[in-house]
């Protein structure tokens, strides 16, 4: 692999990025693009609509105008096509819960030193946060990701002549949608916890499928998890636990599988020596600020908790994913 050259400019400009990150995060926030999609407005004309000041809403407008994300017009602003598809609300493609998720892990990431010197985390786990609007931001964040991601995964599995699935740790079911989509014979069950349930129906409803998709709440780390299935999908449930963790809920997996079945892992992998590639190594430090033990895992060491939980024909699928993601497969004897 190609080592970057580094450069003073390539130093400062990676030092200096959270300004455009944190422009980019406040558009979202004050939800600037949804109107400025329906029609072109001043920043006076705007500030007035969501009561905000008109100077300081005016330069952010300019600074979102020269990231390209916005039109200026004489003194008027209008969302590029491309910010009405993805940073409107109104749009189907809306990417604003995942962009404000990544807001949200800003401060831990302040913190990161902290986290480093003492080994323990900094925030709340997100996934088991109690403020109503950081968990949605991380439940509909990764119900955008993986309505990006899943298209690229999904046809490239074959689950034919397979019956029941079981989405674990699946949050809003977006993989069980998908799965189920592309497998009219196909039913699933997701298994989370309670505070999921209300995301994971709304999103199942909103695709038609309430029949052919259920719900299970189940902290599945500390309590049992149903049986009967011949396929479960763990989709970044692994790197938010130590490998101990990671034992016992993949040995609950495997229990929950029928003879046959099949168990696929999606997670941010790394190489063997656990210093590339640069999405899972920095992810691993996400993990840092926000778990007791959480990381990315390296493959080998995937492969070996695979096969220590009971699976045999542990194999890497050939499917190419962005920022290092991969996904390994085991059969139940």
């Amino acid at each position: 692999m190609e080592k970057r050259t580094w450069t003073p400019g390539q130093l400062l400009e990676v030092t200096g990025a959270y300004w455009s990150t944190c422009t980019l995060h406040a558009g979202v926030k004050l939800d600037l693009f949804t109107p400025l999609s329906a029609e072109p407005l001043t920043a006076g004309e705007l500030a007035g609509r969501i009561d905000c000041n008109s100077r300081g809403l005016g330069m952010l407008l300019n600074a979102l105008a020269a990231m390209d994300l916005l039109e200026k017009n004489g003194e008027q602003f209008a969302a590029t096509p491309f910010a009405a598809k993805f940073l409107s609300k109104s749009s189907p493609e809306y990417l604003g819960h995942i962009i404000m998720h990544h807001h949200h892990l800003v401060s831990g990431w302040a913190k990161l030193d902290q986290a480093v010197r003492s080994g323990e985390p900094v925030r709340e786990r997100i996934s088991h946060e109690e403020v109503e609007a950081s968990r949605e931001s991380f439940l509909m964040g990764m119900f955008n990701l993986a309505m990006l991601i899943a298209p690229m995964i999904v046809p490239q599995i074959d689950l034919s002549g397979r019956r029941r699935l079981l989405d674990l740790g699946g949050g809003p079911g977006t993989y069980a949608i998908h799965f189920c989509q592309q497998n009219p014979e196909l039913d699933a069950v997701i298994c989370d916890l309670p505070t999921t349930r209300s995301f994971a129906l709304q999103t199942v409803e909103r695709f038609g499928l309430s029949e052919r998709i259920g719900f299970v709440a189940a902290d599945f780390e500390s309590e049992e998890i149903p049986g009967g299935f011949d396929v479960a999908w763990l989709s970044h449930v692994l790197h938010g636990v130590g490998p101990q963790t990671c034992a016992t809920v993949l040995k609950k997996a495997v229990a929950a599988l029928e003879p046959g079945g099949l168990l696929l892992v999606q997670e941010f992998i790394l190489r063997a020596d656990r210093a590339a590639p640069l999405f899972p190594a920095l992810f691993s430090l996400n993990m840092l600020l926000g778990t007791l033990a959480g990381q990315a895992y390296s493959e080998p060491e995937l492969r070996d908790l695979l096969r220590n939980a009971g699976l045999r024909q542990v194999e890497r699928l050939p499917v190419e994913l962005p920022n290092g993601a991969g996904i390994l497969a085991g059969r139940k004897p």
